[in-house]
């Protein structure tokens, strides 16, 4: 994991649930906070973009309302958590195929 923002989400995540039991969410702002404490609205937007990315990947769940939200169609305010395992499964089956040619070895 060599992304700062990346790291520092999973640090906030297991900070507010150690256990790890599910169900404890963060908001990005915190994460922001954190990464670059004078100028944090600056960094929400790449804290955002990264969430979404790590969700798309069946690894973070953004919510609002305590809801999970559409990757591709959501707006305001929501909080980020670790993934149920049918949340992850979902994320993992809406990702394209991946091809695989045996024509690399002619």
């Amino acid at each position: 994991m060599n992304d700062p923002i990346e790291a520092a989400i999973f640090e906030k995540l297991a900070k507010a649930d150690p256990k790890n039991v599910g169900g404890k969410s963060i908001e990005p702002a915190e994460v922001a906070k954190e990464l670059q404490p004078e100028q944090w609205q600056r960094m929400l937007p790449k804290v955002k973009a990264t969430a979404l990315g790590l969700m798309r990947q069946g690894r973070l769940t953004i919510t609002k309302k305590g809801k999970a939200v559409d990757p591709n169609n959501f707006r305001g305010v929501i909080r980020l958590r670790l993934p149920t395992e049918a949340e992850t499964a979902a994320a993992l089956a809406a990702l394209p195929p991946v091809e695989t040619s045996d024509d690399d070895f002619d």
